[in-house]
């Protein structure tokens, strides 16, 4: 597989199986209407394939799952896409 480069359109959550905090970004993410590509690390993304991405794009070494590509920047895990939508205003109703 060919690693990716990201675009402003790309939303991707990096997963394993039996995951909590995965789940959690998951439903987080789709609560608020924000359509993403799930790859499981291992099953649909190799583990270097998926260091090799990061690697192509500039971004720290994923260590723990989920990691998380919001709008084509990477934010982290689950705590961090919280943390960037309260900054950003996106967890507040209108």
């Amino acid at each position: 597989m060919e690693t990716r480069e990201a675009t402003p359109s790309t939303t991707v959550v990096y997963s394993k199986p039996n995951c909590p905090s995965c789940v959690k970004a998951k439903a987080l993410l789709t609560s608020k209407k924000i359509p993403y590509t799930e790859s499981v690390i291992g099953k649909d993304i190799q583990v270097e394939t998926l260091m090799k991405e990061f690697e192509v794009n500039g971004l720290p070494m994923p260590r723990t799952a989920p990691q998380i590509i919001l709008h084509g920047k990477y934010v982290g895990g689950y705590e961090q896409l919280v943390q960037h939508m309260d900054d950003h205003g996106m967890n507040h109703e209108h």
